[in-house]
């Protein structure tokens, strides 16, 4: 699943006329650098939400051909992040599955970090697998860490400390983790913090360059970064 229903406040006067995810980066969308990633590792049916300008979206994503493209329609009210993917659920289905900020994207260095992310998966220990990213290894991150990744791979919220990892916006989840929830406004965080009372999230370090578009003057910097990371 692709998270692609924000408003976009911070990219104003951008987003003013057009959706955060159809902002282009070195000449190609941010949600077409989530889908052709998901797509590069394999992904066949990847589930887009749409509520800000949703017709441009539903227009761009209908010529592509892999993934194919799923759309949950939020236009009637905005979800955020979990309640999206609980509205989306029946058409996910049962298996663990990806979920994908559309406003963060990376550059691999060596193989996929979605990849590595599935062969790391292991159901039995894990209800949530979250990508993270080291500070030094990013482009227009402006806060704090996110979670401490013990020996075990188990998570713990860094609540800031520097020696923390970043979430980088891709992760697998179980579907289960959802029974019971209702598709109303409310944040994925609830189940991370659900997952780490029960010992049962788990982080990957990813590896290579990490990138976050938040403002119209992130769209340089993101672009410079491009730009380095593709030279031979």
């Amino acid at each position: 699943m692709v998270l692609a229903a924000g408003l976009g406040k911070r990219m104003r006067p951008i987003t003013d006329t057009m959706p955060k995810p159809l902002v282009k980066i070195a000449g190609k969308t941010l949600l077409d650098r989530s889908l052709d990633m998901l797509a590069a590792a394999g992904v066949e049916k990847a589930v887009v939400n749409v509520h800000h300008f949703p017709d441009q979206i539903i227009r761009h994503v209908a010529s592509r051909s892999a993934p194919k493209i799923v759309i949950s329609d939020e236009s009637a009210g905005l979800l955020d992040s979990a309640g999206g993917i609980v509205r989306a659920l029946p058409q996910l289905g049962s298996e663990p599955f990806y979920i994908l900020n559309a406003d963060t994207f990376w550059i691999d260095s060596g193989r996929s970090n979605l990849e590595r992310l599935a062969l790391a998966w292991d159901p039995a220990e894990m209800d949530i697998l979250i990508m993270l990213a080291e500070i030094e290894s990013t482009t227009g991150h402006s806060g704090g860490t996110d979670f401490l990744l013990a020996a075990s791979g188990r998570l713990a919220r860094s609540k800031g400390l520097p020696e923390g990892l970043i979430y980088a916006g891709a992760a697998i989840v179980k579907p289960r983790i959802f029974a019971g929830a209702s598709a109303a406004p409310h944040s994925l965080n609830l189940y991370f913090d659900r997952a780490i009372a029960e010992g049962r999230l788990y982080g990957m370090r990813m590896e290579g360059h990490w990138i976050t578009v938040g403002t119209p003057g992130a769209i340089p910097l993101a672009e410079q970064a491009v730009a380095h990371a593709m030279k031979p």
